[in-house]
């Protein structure tokens, strides 16, 4: 089976890529603007292409080079509070990358199942009543990130339904895991208590918001379901996919703390609030489950521990 995935060095990217080639017989391209692999395990097993996919010609190019059967589109400005910062930047990239993959599919004549990954966050404003959320919970996107999202995944649909374009949408909820960037909210913990540890930092912790819950998934477990998207979903379907229990930020901040090897306290910090939040949320992946049998493996414990390991390492070696 012939792959391109694209955002191949970002943190889902390299996940999937070595879930892909452990579990089956994949030829996998990785497409980034980078000229090269940045992680060290893919090298010789993933082929790089170095492409902007802004660049209307060269996406065009490298659909014609691969002709691939199966594209994985992770792709993406992902971080909400950066688009807060820049919802121009955000919109745009988001939307015309994926626009571009899919005018180069068309142009090319080619047939490849399309995984198009759009997030929890495009259900925004969630009622009490309406949690756990579904596929036909109404989309209420309460950041620019996830109206770009929202953008994505109807684009994904319409291409379907009008150039039979063979897209299968998913919208993964809060996912992580080792060698994700520390600006989201458990790696961010884990590299401050890393730093803590190594003596980079005083004792002391800052966060934002701890009453929030969400639904937290290993990144490893999500790799594995975005395999079965693409070989048990059916195009033009959308698909919830998540642990279907919501957590609160603070007893991930409890986990982490429990297996720090110090002493640590807590401080809020008003500049890491975002503009607008959620209280809680949890998906309903009933119709995800179903279609593929999938089921989350790794405790959110274990998750924890490996992030934390992670950073240990990091920090060890920026030393």
């Amino acid at each position: 089976m012939r792959a391109l995935i694209t955002g191949i060095n970002g943190f889902v990217g390299g996940h999937l890529a070595e879930h892909l080639l452990a579990a089956s017989d994949w030829q996998l391209w990785g497409a980034g603007r980078e000229p090269a692999l940045s992680l060290a395990t893919l090298h010789g097993r993933v082929t790089p292409v170095s492409v902007d996919l802004m660049d209307t010609s060269k996406v065009r190019q490298m659909m014609d080079a691969i002709r691939p059967d199966v594209v994985f589109h992770l792709a993406a400005q992902a971080h909400p509070p950066t688009s807060f910062r820049d919802p121009a930047g955000t919109l745009t990239t988001n939307i015309l990358m994926q626009l571009n993959l899919f005018e180069a599919i068309r142009d090319e004549q080619l047939d490849p199942t399309i995984l198009v990954v759009g997030t929890g966050e495009e259900y925004g404003a969630v009622r009490p009543d309406e949690i756990p959320v579904d596929e036909d919970t109404p989309l209420r996107p309460v950041s620019p990130y996830a109206v770009s999202k929202v953008a994505q995944d109807m684009l994904a649909y319409q291409y379907h339904v009008a150039h039979h374009l063979k897209t299968i949408r998913v919208r993964p909820f809060n996912h992580t895991g080792p060698r994700q960037e520390e600006r989201y909210v458990a790696t961010e913990f884990a590299q401050q208590i890393a730093r803590i540890e190594a003596g980079h930092q005083p004792p002391i912790v800052m966060v934002g918001n701890l009453e929030a819950q969400r639904d937290f998934t290993d990144v490893r477990d999500m790799a594995r379901a975005y395999q079965l998207a693409v070989e048990r979903g059916e195009p033009g379907a959308v698909y919830n996919i998540g642990s279907s229990r919501p957590v609160a930020i603070s007893s991930i901040l409890d986990i982490l703390v429990g297996l720090s090897q110090v002493s640590i306290d807590v401080r809020h910090d008003p500049q890491r609030m975002r503009p607008a939040d959620v209280p809680v949320i949890a998906c309903d992946a009933t119709r995800f489950r179903r279609q593929t049998s999938w089921e989350p493996q790794i405790p959110l414990e274990q998750t924890l521990r490996d992030i934390l390991d992670d950073f240990r390492m990091r920090v060890a070696a920026a030393s």
